[in-house]
Order: C-alpha cells, then structure tokens, then sequence
C-alpha cells in the first residue's frame, strides 16, 4: 500500500504543455498524464480501502442478502488485489511513470522502492505478530522487491509477463502445495526466523499465505503495465475498458462452463471471513496451507474462479475487474469535475490509504470492534469506520501534504538520495 501523494490538483499539468519542475524524485519523470488521472487512482485506492473496511469489519457473506451480498462478495478478494494492482502502478511512479528513470535517477528510485519493500516487510512481520496472516503489509514488501528487475519494460513487455504469470504460477502453485506435507512445512519453518517472530514467514510470504507472491504478481506486473500507459488518453480508457470487460467476462464465463454453478463461490462462504482481524481461517490465499493434509484436493480445484482461490481464471477475472475500477475512476474524475470536487473527503482517503489500512486495524483492537466474522451482524461498524477515516483522511490533507504513514515511509527513503 505504499502510495505517492500527488501534486494538488490546481497545478495539474496539461497533456501537451511542456514537463514542470521535478519537485521530488517521486514526481512523474516526463509530461503527459493529466491530474484527473492520478485523482482517479487515488480514488480506486479508497475504494480498495473501503473494500478491506467491508471483509474485515462488515458481516460475513452468509449473513448478508440482496445488494449487502453484493458489496461483501465484491469485496471480497477483490479489493485485495484492487490494492495490489494499485501496488504496482505507485512502483511506476517511483520509477518513472511514462518513461523509466535511467542512470543516477534510475539507481536512486529503486533504491527507494527497496527501502520501502524493508520497511512494509518490517511492518507486515511486527502487525503479524498481532493480527495474524491476514495482514497484507509484509506480502507488499516481497512484492517491490520480486518487481524490481522489471520496473524499466514496456508495457506490452510488462502486460505479457502478466500474463505468463496468470497462466502459468496456479498450476505451478497447485504442485507444489501438493508436496508441501505437514512434515516438510515445519521443516522450512523451523529455520524460518520470520516465522518464529509471527505467523507469516518465507513460506508463506511466497506460496501459502494469504495473499502468496507467486501467484499475486500477475496483479503487481499488471499494475506496472497499467503505470507505463497514458490513462487520460480517451483511446486508451476505451481500449483497457475493453480489455477488462473481456477478461472478466471471458475468465469467469469460462469458469462457470467448465466448474459449474459453483464455480465462482467465495471461500469466505466455507468459514470465517478471509479477511477478520485476529480471526482469519488456516487456509491460503491461493490454496489451503496445509494442502499435503488434503489428498482428496483434485486438480479441478484450478477450474474455479471463487474470490481468493487463486486460480487462472480467479487472477484473470480479478485483473479485468481491477482495470474497470481504475479506468473508470478516472474517465469519471476526469468527465465530472463538479463530482471530482464533492468526492475529495473521498479521494483524500486514497492519498493516504496506508495510514487509512494500518489505522483500521490499530482502531479495531483499541475499540474492540467484532471482525467480519459469524459473530458480526451489523454493517454499523463498518459505516462509522468509513465515515471516520473521511473525516480523519479530509481534515489532515487541509494541513499536510501526505498522511502520517506515508510522511514516515517517505523519509525512510531520504538516504537512496545518497547512491551514486
């Protein structure tokens, strides 16, 4: 969840006026991108935001009827990889959004995204500790740092990476969980000092957490493809519109064929919520974590499309939806300035969606708030944590420039300054 705060929205610079002054190293490095479209991220990213709010506070799927099952079925899952999608667009705006930072820049900026992978991975392990594997922060900084190599390719390079990936790690996740028998996993974790310091180590962060690398880069390298296009290009919004349309009518159509009515049933509905604080069920993100303690799982399992199974379809369906929320949050910032004004309390909250996603999780244990568990019927939490991280996110962006996280994170990076 590492973002970079944009410039305010009254120096949006014009699609053919010449590049302003590079204020920071996190400033976009050539001309071309409009305001709207960096609004109209920050606002996907509160959306994501508000997404985790409703899987990890609002009542289970089960408990839920009509649009209520909606919102929960959406969310979950898929505001998870909105964030991680999301993740991958910042890293372009560290590197260089249009084109790469090459040279002394190009060095300085993936210092950066390094230093920031360690901290997020720091922060992930210590909000472990507390709340269990659920906690995303620590899957980011393995993320940054696995997307390092590539944060100087082209998009296209990038869109078929993606693809690659899409295609090919389900399966190869599936083998290898196969292999992983209860033995072999204590083993690996017995010299993992990740895991003896929570509940997520190696073996988690890269194949059976919740949110596993090999499989979640798709959404990462998905990201950094949408990163390196123009989003403002009206050409462009109409062609990924397209796009994601197609791959999300495309994947879970196929999966309905293939797996039947129950192709696209969320996981959260065989038990607790994927997503509760301090309360979250022992199975993965992809597949269940102790896989070798489950014969019985046959290789159909990969014809499913369900929120979090993390099958081929799953990561293509969620990807097409990923890129309609992020284009349509900007061709709507960008068509409805009268919109874009009233939705700032909103859009604030995207600007700081670190502070808004750690905060919440602070807030729940201060407040003793039931997780999105079986025992939480009510969307009234839920309500008031959305309605106070506006309030929270709207105040301070009248006073700073980033939220409390992001100004800490920021600093932390100061010293790549220093790379030569």
């Amino acid at each position: 969840m590492t973002q970079t705060q944009p410039p305010q929205e009254t120096s949006a610079p014009q699609e053919n006026s010449p590049p302003p002054p590079q204020t920071s190293p996190e400033s976009p490095a050539s001309p071309g991108p409009s305001m709207g479209r960096l609004v109209g991220v920050d606002l996907a990213r509160a959306l994501a935001v508000f997404g985790m709010y409703v899987v990890h506070i609002g009542p289970p799927l089960s408990a839920t009827t009509g649009v209520a099952s909606w919102i929960r079925y959406m969310s979950d899952g898929h505001s998870s990889v909105l964030f991680a999608t999301l993740a991958g667009f910042s890293l372009m705006l560290l590197a260089g959004r249009r084109e790469p930072k090459t040279g002394l820049a190009g060095r300085q900026a993936r210092a950066r995204i390094a230093i920031r992978a360690v901290i997020l991975l720091a922060l992930g392990t210590v909000m472990a500790m507390e709340y269990g594997g659920v906690i995303i922060l620590g899957f980011y900084g393995v993320y940054f740092l696995l997307a390092l190599p590539l944060v100087r390719l082209s998009a296209r390079t990038l869109a078929i990476i993606a693809a690659a990936f899409a295609l090919v790690t389900p399966q190869l996740a599936f083998a290898l969980t196969s292999l992983l028998t209860p033995s072999v996993q204590q083993s690996i974790n017995t010299y993992d000092p990740l895991r003896h310091l929570g509940e997520v180590g190696v073996l988690d962060l890269l194949l059976t957490g919740f949110y596993p690398a090999l499989t979640w880069m798709s959404f990462v390298i998905a990201g950094m493809a949408l990163g390196r296009l123009d989003l403002s290009c009206g050409t462009i919004q109409k062609r990924l519109a397209a796009l994601g349309a197609t791959l999300t009518a495309a994947a879970y159509g196929m999966s309905l064929l293939l797996a039947g009515k129950g192709a696209l049933r969320s996981l959260a509905e065989d038990g607790p919520s994927s997503g509760g604080s301090g309360s979250m069920p022992t199975g993965s993100g992809s597949m269940p974590s102790d896989a070798g303690s489950f014969p019985d799982m046959s290789a159909s399992f990969l014809l499913k499309a369900g929120p979090h199974s993390g099958t081929t379809f799953d990561i293509i369906g969620s990807v097409g939806i990923a890129i309609l929320v992020i284009v349509g949050a900007t061709v709507t910032m960008d068509r409805l300035p009268r919109l874009r004004r009233l939705a700032k309390p909103v859009i604030a909250v995207g600007t700081m969606s670190l502070t808004a996603y750690v905060g919440h999780f602070l807030a729940q244990s201060a407040l003793s708030t039931p997780a999105g568990t079986g025992t939480q019927q009510s969307w009234l939490p839920l309500i008031m944590y959305v309605l106070g991280a506006i309030l929270f996110a709207a105040i301070w962006s009248r006073f700073f420039r980033r939220g409390p996280l992001e100004y800490l994170l920021n600093a932390a990076t100061k010293p790549a300054k220093h790379i030569r």
